[in-house]
């Protein structure tokens, strides 16, 4: 399985709203110097910071500018949290 196929997996464990919000990370942590993205989760260093410690709502609204950044299909953008 290739990284981007992981990170689309998380990201549908993501949509289920019954279920806690899967960390994005794949432990391919390296930060890309033109775009401020990690390069295995395609989160800021903001977002990686803040993830811990962020509500449900918050980490899925993160998952759908991963799933934008990634070029992933479905979009959870569209996901819609109790």
């Amino acid at each position: 399985m290739t990284a981007l196929e992981t990170l689309a997996a998380l990201g549908e464990l993501a949509r289920c709203a019954a279920q806690p919000v899967p960390s994005p990370c794949i432990s391919v942590c390296r930060i890309d110097g033109r775009s401020g993205l990690c390069v295995g989760c395609f989160r800021t260093l903001d977002e990686i910071v803040q993830w811990a410690s962020s509500a449900d709502q918050d980490k899925r609204r993160v998952w759908g500018l991963i799933t934008r950044r990634a070029g992933l299909t479905p979009d959870i953008r569209e996901l819609h949290t109790p």
